[in-house]
């Protein structure tokens, strides 16, 4: 299951398909007893895709196998024992892809000329997405932080490895020379290369940066290259070598405190922009305002959700979910849309808004 999304991916996941292109969004669990029905959810909503395909006659019989064989495939690709909070399957004549988020999703099933990828967006939005780059004087591997994890990151060179013939770390270990290691040359020429991927790295995917590190090695980093000097520095060694849980319950504190002010940041953002009549606040203003381009920072409580339909002209009124012509993921759509727009979208602990319904922002005229 796929849970790093690009900007690249993402472009390469709304170019049109040949119909149909078939998105099947479920929601899973993390954890019991509610995780107990997702096998069978599952099953039903990838049986209910085979059943509309079979019903559509714009489907040929020919194109039809083949998107009923690649759902199957997504299927068998699935491990729910690492499930999240929602599930997409994307599957089309050739090709198929399963992604797992971090953010719940509604149950539904969509046959078009492209995937609905708005929830894959949504889901990125509200990860926080960081780096943690982990240095050692023979190693520096690169980690991929979201929700609740760190996984081990492989690209743009990382992990990074002195060959023993060049390095050797069990001899500097028994001297307990650390600091000295740290003046070699050949220890600086390999942190300078770390430096230079990793410039790479942020300026391909930019994100918030931390460094993990014995003290002599955040500081010799520091002084072979700039990279890191803006990064946020955690004197813990071993996690070059370390696994991802032992990296994420390091940083953990540290993701946390950033949350916190950037939510802070946030709020302090929103009440400046009330004073400047800049401000918008409830689903309806903000949705004209997301298509109209003209929010600059969309803030979303984390758990918000409603459901809305078209009242006619430009407004929207609340409706019940299920409802024929319910839109059951209106914040997604309007998060997918200040995100193509350019708008800073945040997602804040519910409450944050106080008596704004969860959902508010700041206009950019």
């Amino acid at each position: 299951m796929e849970h790093a999304l690009s900007n690249a991916t993402l472009s390469e996941l709304r170019r049109p398909r040949t119909y149909p292109a078939v998105s099947v969004l479920t929601p899973t669990h993390r954890r019991g007893p509610e995780n107990a029905q997702d096998p069978v959810r599952l099953r039903n909503v990838v049986a209910e895709a085979k059943k509309r395909l079979e019903a559509d006659p714009a489907v040929p019989r020919e194109r039809r196998v083949d998107v009923v064989r690649q759902l199957d495939q997504a299927l068998g690709e699935i491990d729910l024992a690492h499930a999240e909070d929602g599930l997409a399957i994307f599957a089309a004549p050739g090709e198929h892809q399963v992604w797992s988020l971090s953010r719940a999703v509604p149950e539904r099933v969509v046959l078009s000329d492209t995937f609905l990828t708005r929830n894959l967006v949504s889901a990125r939005a509200s990860e926080r997405p960081f780096w943690v780059l982990s240095v050692s004087a023979d190693r520096v591997t690169l980690w991929n932080g979201g929700a609740e994890r760190v996984t081990e990151h492989h690209a743009f060179g990382f992990p990074m490895i002195r060959t023993r013939e060049n390095f050797d770390a069990e001899r500097l270990e028994r001297i307990g020379d650390m600091p000295s290691t740290f003046r070699d040359e050949g220890t600086r020429h390999f942190l300078r290369d770390a430096d230079t991927a990793t410039a790479r790295l942020l300026r391909a995917a930019p994100r918030p940066l931390y460094v993990t590190g014995e003290t002599a090695a955040l500081s010799a980093l520091d002084d072979v290259g700039s990279v890191a000097r803006d990064a946020v520095h955690l004197a813990h060694g071993g996690l070059a070598h370390g696994t991802p849980d032992a990296v994420w319950q390091a940083v953990r504190p540290l993701v946390a405190a950033e949350a916190r002010r950037s939510t802070e940041a946030v709020t302090h953002e929103l009440e400046s922009a009330r004073g400047r009549r800049a401000f918008a606040a409830g689903v309806d203003e903000i949705w004209q305002s997301a298509r109209e381009g003209r929010l600059r920072l969309l803030a979303v409580e984390e758990n918000y959700r409603v459901t809305v339909r078209d009242g006619g002209g430009d407004h929207l009124v609340p409706a019940e979910s299920g409802d024929l012509d319910a839109r059951e993921d209106i914040v997604d759509e309007i998060v997918e849309q200040c995100l193509e727009t350019g708008a800073d979208v945040r997602f804040v602990p519910d409450g944050t808004l106080g008596g704004v319904d969860g959902i508010a922002g700041v206009l950019r005229y």
